[in-house]
């Protein structure tokens, strides 16, 4: 049972600030445990992209928080270890969510015990997923977060590696726009008449009303992380960082 609006509001700023805060969490621990951090983000936003909500009177999906962290963890890899380090935690994720999508098809294949409780029926609602949604959400993903360490780097040569705030929003803010746009265009537009599902097309103005709104949420996430990419130059790993 929901509780509310409002309190819909609350579980997501909650829900930000924690899932922040563990990247800080995996930074102080070590670079291996931000790739490890990356991996379960990726796979459990695709989980949870499958609850639809409401938030500040948008239609939303579950997933923009952990997505919004994975971001967080890519420009922290990023300032501290160099470029190379952050392409590697993109593909780390990516290489964590095609095994699970392949293990969760497996599952969902097997014939359910007389015994079973109700979970099977769970997980093939869960677990089921249209082609074209899952090629945009991979796809999306990719260019975004390449751009994403591409853009930082971008920035911190333009600034000499000073203003770590803006260097910070201004790769996440159109990384995402990036990320928004590719992914409600293929998976709305184009992939539905590839995969002759036509009755998934929807209407363009449709289409940029998905976009405007889950860039809004993303954007409300990448704000909130701002005073965290400067909280990681207190909590960053001694024995990595001399």
């Amino acid at each position: 049972m929901g509780i509310g609006l409002m309190g819909n509001e609350l579980i997501f700023f909650i829900q930000t600030i924690i899932g922040l805060a563990m990247v800080l969490f995996a930074f102080r621990m070590g670079k291996n445990w931000l790739y490890a951090l990356i991996a379960i983000n990726y796979v459990l936003a695709n989980i949870f992209v499958t609850k639809t909500i409401t938030l500040f009177g948008f239609e939303a999906t579950g997933g923009n928080v952990l997505y919004g962290a994975i971001f967080l963890s890519t420009d922290i890899l990023s300032e501290y270890y160099g470029k190379e380090a952050a392409r590697k935690g993109v593909f780390i994720g990516l290489g964590a969510t095609l095994f699970y999508l392949v293990m969760s098809q497996f599952m969902i294949s097997y014939d359910a015990s007389p015994n079973d409780w109700g979970a099977s029926a769970g997980m093939d609602t869960i677990f089921s997923f249209a082609p074209g949604i899952v090629l945009a959400s991979v796809i999306a993903y990719l260019v975004s977060q390449l751009h994403d360490v591409w853009a930082f780097h971008f920035w911190k040569s333009k600034f000499e590696g000073k203003l770590l705030w803006v260097r910070n929003n201004l790769s996440t803010a159109s990384s995402q726009l990036i990320d928004s746009v590719t992914f409600a265009i293929l998976a709305f537009a184009v992939f539905p008449r590839l995969f002759l599902d036509p009755g998934s097309v929807l209407p363009m103005s449709v289409v940029w009303q998905i976009v405007l709104t889950t860039y809004i949420l993303k954007i409300i996430v990448a704000l909130i992380d701002t005073p965290f990419i400067y909280f990681s130059q207190k909590f960053g790993p001694k024995h990595e960082l001399k």
